[in-house]
């Protein structure tokens, strides 16, 4: 039976018009053996939370820089928990305050990546996670 890959969304909620760093990580992930899909720009949370549940993903990650973080995670994991989808790795990656760090995990977020943080250290976090439902191929 193939390997089923891991199914990860890659979104830019919120009014900030900056995708390159989303575009960056989406092309790392895929040349990781990821499948991702990259919703494009100005997502709100509810778009978001129907583009996991029709593609069925594992992880989704949001590119945040426009400091709308504290009210866009909380009501996209409100809405995932409302779908039945409690078991995606929500991660979140831009300009994130480290004050709202521990609010942002309390809410559900797995985990915060910074500017400045390698790709590769990205993928062994969704890796590491996931490594029970997709083994790695010998």
């Amino acid at each position: 039976m193939p390997e089923k890959k891991i199914r990860v969304l890659i979104a830019k909620p919120g009014l900030d018009g900056h995708d390159r760093g989303a575009k960056i990580i989406a092309r790392a992930l895929r040349d990781a053996g990821m499948e991702v899909i990259y919703t494009g720009l100005r997502q709100t949370p509810e778009m978001i939370a129907s583009a996991a549940v029709q593609e069925d993903v594992d992880v989704i990650g949001l590119s945040i820089l426009s400091g709308a973080h504290n009210t866009i995670c909380p009501q996209l994991m409100n809405l995932l928990r409302a779908k039945g989808m409690d078991d995606v790795t929500v991660l979140v990656g831009g300009i994130i305050p480290g004050a709202d760090i521990p609010a942002l995990k309390q809410s559900g977020i797995a985990e915060i990546f910074l500017p400045g943080t390698s790709t590769q250290d990205i993928i062994s976090f969704i890796n590491e996670r996931h490594a029970g439902l997709h083994p790695a191929k010998a």
